[in-house]
């Protein structure tokens, strides 16, 4: 086994690292960008007066960062070739995640808005995988030029992690000649549809409640008529982009079905399964810079006549977290490595309880070392002069989207007691 990180990442981190220092930081810094970083970061990003939702200057700076990303070479990195990317792989992604979220808060990798000099793009891979030919051509193109953005409406008032329970639906409906659809229902948590010009929707088509087969997913353009925001939801970590909407007698035509019909939750499982193992290297990333910021501040704070460090009551659970992140480490690389090695399918059906696991423990690592860096910094850790409480108001987050702690601690107690496959195989070991 070679535990070394591969030398064309370790040569890419040097590129990110001096990319960072000549163009990002300098942005970072001019007109006042800082203020959407120091103390001032929440109320700089929120336009109280417009639902609590990012303010435009904001959102601009964030999308001039991904510019600059773009031309550099870095933001289309996870992507096919054929999309300009260099298809560096999970492994590779996930040790520049960890990375880039261990240099603290920045425009470099503001995880709030899932937006990095090193981009995700988990929609663009399902268009990809699902999307007709005219679909592939129109969103593809689109997403990367900008032109298209597509929100994801999945949670419901009253269904969340069981889905297949949702309660929107879509029948049969054909207009001046026409085939295509009329959907009716509601989504929560719908993210990001201030700026999408196109909504997934998933519908119940056929089968009966609780069914996983009988759910559709529609590209319903967000100027449809039927189709309102009717609420943004204030959250624990503002602004907020997370929609309330309402699809009243919705028309959509055929071609709008996006995926596979009556099947459409594997377009869901699709969408978390990258983000997930992603989602736990830059948890993990954040988590150690708290305590490395934990470190410094303990040798050099001496209440008493002597450093914080001399005490037990702060080295014992320090080494505790820090132990945890050496072991988060090596458990995040390994299945991201087994990931690089199986096709999609094979990811859900042998190391999907892996993902699981790194995904559920590396969210709560980084609250639990956000926390602990605001009770080593006292009562300066608790002010907004410290990053400490916006990293644990936003990963607190990730502790119940894409899947909560219990529904990921779900899936990996399916496949260890026998509910997902019982006596699974490991790759390579069947009969």
């Amino acid at each position: 086994m070679d535990f070394n990180i591969p030398a064309d990442v370790k040569a890419l981190l040097a590129k990110m690292d001096d990319f960072i220092e000549r163009e990002i930081k300098p942005l970072e810094n001019q007109d006042d960008n800082i203020r959407f970083f120091d103390h001032r970061r929440e109320h700089a990003r929120t336009n109280w007066d417009a639902d609590g939702m990012p303010r435009e200057e904001w959102e601009e700076l964030l999308r001039e960062m991904r510019r600059r990303a773009d031309k550099a070479g870095f933001l289309r990195l996870a992507l096919p070739k054929e999309y300009g990317g260099q298809d560096i792989g999970n492994l590779a992604m996930a040790i520049i995640r960890e990375h880039l979220a261990a240099k603290g808060l920045g425009l470099h990798n503001d995880l709030q808005n899932e937006s990095s000099i090193v981009g995700n793009f988990p929609q663009v891979l399902m268009f990809r995988d699902f999307g007709t030919p005219a679909q592939k051509d129109e969103f593809i193109k689109g997403m990367l030029a900008g032109t298209h953005r597509c929100a994801f409406g999945l949670t419901e008032p009253k269904h969340g992690s069981d889905a297949s329970w949702m309660e929107t639906r879509a029948v049969r409906e054909k207009r001046d000649g026409v085939d295509g659809w009329l959907i009716n229902g509601e989504k929560f948590w719908n993210t990001g549809v201030h700026i999408a010009n196109y909504d997934m929707v998933f519908a119940r088509t056929g089968g009966k409640d609780g069914d996983a087969k009988g759910i559709t997913c529609f590209l319903v353009p967000m100027q449809a008529p039927g189709v309102k925001v009717e609420f943004y939801y204030w959250t624990f970590n503002m602004p907020t982009d997370h929609a309330h909407v309402t699809f009243k007698n919705v028309w959509v035509p055929d071609t709008a079905v996006f995926g596979p019909p009556e099947d459409g939750l594997v377009l869901a499982r699709h969408f978390v399964h990258e983000n997930r193992i992603r989602q736990a290297a830059s948890s993990l990333g954040a988590g150690v810079y708290c305590l490395n910021e934990s470190i410094d501040h303990a040798r050099t704070r001496k209440p008493f006549g002597k450093p914080l460090a001399a005490n037990q009551a702060i080295q014992f659970p320090t080494v505790e977290l820090m132990t945890q992140a050496e072991m988060l480490r090596l458990l995040i690389q390994k299945t991201a490595w087994e990931m690089d090695q199986m096709t999609g399918p094979e990811v859900q059906l042998y190391v999907s309880d892996k993902v699981s696991m790194c995904n559920y423990w590396g969210n709560r690592f980084c609250c639990e070392a956000a926390d602990w860096a605001m009770q080593v910094h006292g009562g300066m850790g608790y002010s907004r002069h410290k990053p400490f409480e916006h990293i644990y108001r936003h990963h607190r987050r990730y502790r119940i989207t894409e899947g909560s702690e219990q529904i990921q601690m779900r899936n990996v107690a399916g496949y260890m007691f026998g509910y997902l496959g019982k006596n699974r195989p490991r790759r390579g070991e069947e009969h």
